[in-house]
């Protein structure tokens, strides 16, 4: 089933399995089992390591288990996994082998401590973006583990399970008959998740508690893996400073951009290939990356202290803040109640639940008129609601909006509710802000694009900020606190874009290392 090109990479990266490995197949007569079989056979043909077994009672459905030396590793697949999901099986067999890219031992240490035992369900859309990082951060956490399940579901091979739990959107993670999780989230997340539904214990290993607990100094610390953060990492190091990244993940907010035709040079690039390039970019300096990793407050004094989620403490003499921003929330009655049941805020992951359904696009930027666009392709109608008089969005979005015949769109409209019931959203009611009269849109989704959130709360108390919470710096990215700079998505600095986010990372890290010379 694969082709040989893909299958001789797969030997690359195989080639030095350590263990043996079985992919154990469920005997079943269910319609696409043979494709199953086709797929993990050709998978298998890449090392002598891997071999394909049907073993177990018959089932109805399609389903796999991860099994290493014999012994499960808590890792199964029900349905096919093809498409973006084909690599959370290969990532599987390589993090079972201590291969592939691993936490470091802070975060592997909070990941054995979770309280057993635990079995999560992930059910995904295999033409979701966001799905594989969930799938394979859980994936991770049961190898790691000992006593955690965790099943990756294709939810197109499952429409009755799917309608019954009432989902509309990818990736949901349950834990039981309960949601834990809805959308994309880092492993970071994630772990945050368990912890507060499962616990942890405070157990450690033999000598793993000094190591642990043993403050680390730094002469820069940059808080935020994206572009700006990138940039301020690797000009602190070229300047001979000690330099730590610390982040959720590497690339942030970039990682959920599609199509980046306007940074400069580069003719076109995606957002996950631009996170990878910026992360080994990173790599190949002396950065030291302390990846899936919260910052839970800030002290600040002539030595900042970071005080980190599970425990770490990091030291530095000085601070760039370069968290960047999220996907801002309409806070509205109905959007948190049905998240994931109608609400949404991905229109390439969750649109294809809608197929055919009518939706509405709560927001005129370019991210709102670009999601209105995708989603004409394959929704019976959508109703663009945008809270000024006239669209944001770049002209040649607008004319192509304005293009196509499935699309109303309303401008003035003040989105006041959400309303729905046990089947999910049923309506959209805003006010018309020019004559104050109530309307109602019924549909089947909403979609939320009214721009970014900077990410600044944990370091609010430390630096000034606007009403929009965007942290204030002067020309050289100084904040108000000495020793503390900010760049990118999460300051005052106009245009929030790939190519200002770099360069202001630049120079938030060329005056960091200017202020320290002058220092002495």
């Amino acid at each position: 089933m694969l082709d040989n090109e893909l299958i001789e990479q797969l030997r690359g990266l195989f080639k030095e399995l350590q263990d043996d490995y079985v992919l154990a197949i469920s005997p079943s007569h269910h319609a696409r089992q043979g494709e199953l079989r086709d797929m993990l056979d050709s998978l298998a043909s890449a090392s002598p390591r891997l071999r394909v077994v049907e073993t177990g009672p018959e089932s109805s459905e399609v389903h796999f288990a991860l099994l290493k030396n014999g012994v499960p590793t808590g890792v199964n697949f029900r349905g096919v996994p093809g498409g973006h999901e084909f690599s959370s099986v290969v990532l599987a067999i390589l993090n079972a082998d201590g291969r592939g890219k691993l936490p470091d031992e802070s975060v592997l240490s909070r990941v054995k401590r979770l309280r057993g035992p635990i079995a999560l369900r992930t059910y995904v859309s295999l033409s979701c973006t966001n799905c594989p990082d969930v799938v394979q951060a859980l994936n991770l956490m049961a190898i790691m583990h000992g006593d955690f399940r965790h099943e990756m579901i294709d939810g197109a091979l499952v429409a009755e399970e799917v309608q019954r739990l009432g989902i509309q959107a990818v990736p949901t993670v349950y834990a039981g008959d309960e949601v834990l999780h809805v959308g994309r989230a880092s492993l970071a997340e994630l772990l945050d998740a368990l912890e507060e539904r499962f616990g942890s214990s405070q157990a450690r290993g033999a000598g793993e508690e000094t190591k642990l607990d043993e403050p680390r100094a730094y002469d820069v610390v940059v808080l935020g893996g994206g572009p700006a953060g990138a940039s301020a990492a690797i000009y602190s190091a070229r300047k001979g400073l000690k330099t730590a990244l610390i982040t959720e993940r590497m690339g942030g907010q970039v990682q959920e951009t599609l199509g980046i035709e306007n940074l400069i040079s580069v003719t076109y690039t995606e957002g996950a290939r631009l996170a990878a390039d910026l992360e080994r970019h990173v790599r190949g300096y002396p950065v030291e990356v302390l990846e899936h990793r919260r910052v839970e407050s800030v002290e600040d004094g002539t030595q900042k202290r970071l005080h980190l989620k599970g425990g770490e403490l990091v030291l530095a003499d000085r601070l760039i803040v370069a968290t960047g921003a999220r996907w801002r929330e309409l806070g509205i009655p109905g959007e948190k109640e049905f998240l994931g049941r109608g609400v949404a805020f991905c229109p390439h992951c969750d649109g294809p639940f809608y197929k055919g359904r009518p939706v509405a696009v709560v927001g005129g930027g370019n991210s709102g008129v670009e999601a209105a666009i995708d989603l004409a392709g394959i929704c019976s109608h959508v109703t663009l609601l945008e809270f000024l008089d006239k669209l944001k969005a770049d002209d040649v979005l607008v004319k192509k909006l304005s293009s196509l015949p499935n699309v109303t769109v309303i401008t003035n409209a003040r989105t006041t509710e959400i309303v729905g019931d046990a089947n999910g959203v049923q309506s959209i009611r805003y006010r018309d802000r020019e004559t104050d009269e109530a309307r109602e849109v019924a549909l089947a989704g909403v979609f939320v694009q009214i721009g970014l959130v900077p990410n600044s709360a944990v370091i609010k108390d430390v630096v000034e900020t606007n009403r929009m919470g965007e942290i204030l710096v002067d020309a050289h990215g100084r904040t108000s606190a000495k020793g503390v700079y900010a760049a990118g998505d999460v300051t005052n600095v106009p245009f929030k874009q790939i190519v200002i986010a770099i360069g202001e990372g630049a120079k938030a890290a060329l005056t960091a290392f200017e202020d320290r010379m002058r220092a002495g």
